[in-house]
């Protein structure tokens, strides 16, 4: 197995606090209401794996994550996609660091470290990376649009 990582940095005028909540605390709530493409988010057993439901004729049927840390204190969260369609046949994992720091004039700046632990000797692409990436930050910009035109919500 061999592991690629990426590190990403993203900055936003949203306060930290108020992205953490809604991307992270709230987001089994939040995402459905704000991505028609996302039927549900079911938590399994102790809450600690999340399972996100697409609507029928999705790409992607769903996707499974175990959540290793949710640090509301320091605005960390650690966690990793352990099943799904975008894991395939080549991929055992895929984890991810995020953490939400103070920036600006009130804003954040989102510091991600990605990692794609794969099978056997296959080395990930950075095109495939990109890909991946992609609905991620789409989720991002729709989140931070939201935020910003209702001020009041996770304040």
């Amino acid at each position: 197995m061999g592991v690629t990582s990426y590190t990403h940095e993203t900055t936003t005028p949203v306060a930290p606090t108020r992205l953490f909540k809604a991307l992270v605390v709230d987001s089994d709530n939040l995402i459905p209401k704000l991505m028609p493409q996302v039927k549900n988010i079911e938590a399994e057993g102790d809450g600690s794996i999340k399972k996100m439901n697409f609507v029928e004729g999705s790409p992607i049927k769903y996707l499974k994550h175990k959540i290793h840390v949710v640090d509301d204190k320091n605005l960390v969260t650690k966690y990793s996609m352990i099943e799904g369609d975008v894991i395939g046949d080549k991929l055992e994992s895929i984890s991810y660091d995020l953490k939400f720091e103070a920036h600006g004039n009130g804003g954040c700046v989102c510091k991600s470290i990605i990692e794609y632990h794969t099978k056997g000797d296959y080395v990930l692409k950075d095109e495939e990376h990109n890909e991946g990436k992609e609905p991620g930050m789409e989720l991002f910009k729709i989140v931070e649009a939201y935020l910003l035109a209702n001020p009041s919500v996770y304040a």
